[in-house]
């Protein structure tokens, strides 16, 4: 089984806490990095945290809540080494870990139902990085991407 980092703004707090019980009970190490309760909180200081503890390899995996998803994972991709997706059924949640390497998965509490997030959870927890060829020179390529931008803001 693996380590998972989990957080939540105020608007995923239901779900991080229905979701971390449920990967709990599947096996999985889960590291609660907040928030703590359904106050009104800032989304990027827990999509931060849950993407350096993955980064810095404390987690094998992440999995971010909020409202909507998208703003959680725009917070997470902005960290060096995380390849964060909005997914909302089973096969972009499979596919993106087999064929993009993702690290980090953002849900929607008001996109979604709480069984069918459970399964994309699963589904993500589930899957492989397929290291075919194409995937690996594919993820070579935007990993270059990465690189290239951050050379950029060091030279300049």
């Amino acid at each position: 089984m693996s380590r998972v980092a989990v957080g939540s703004d105020h608007a995923g707090y239901q779900y991080k806490q229905i979701l971390a019980d449920h990967l709990r009970d599947a096996g999985h190490e889960v590291i609660d990095l907040g928030t703590d309760g359904p106050q009104s909180v800032d989304y990027p200081d827990y999509a931060r945290a849950v993407a350096e503890a993955v980064a810095r390899g404390e987690a094998e995996r992440g999995l971010l809540v909020c409202g909507s998803a998208v703003g959680v994972c725009m917070v997470a991709n902005k960290v060096r080494g995380i390849r964060a997706g909005v997914c909302h059924e089973t096969y972009s949640a499979r596919q993106a870990v087999e064929h993009d390497d993702m690290n980090v998965l953002c849900l929607g509490e008001r996109v979604i139902g709480i069984e069918v997030a459970r399964e994309v959870a699963d589904a993500f927890m589930a899957a492989r990085f397929s290291d075919e060829e194409r995937h690996r020179r594919r993820l070579n390529k935007l990993l270059a991407v990465e690189d290239d931008y951050m050379s950029k803001r060091t030279e300049g």
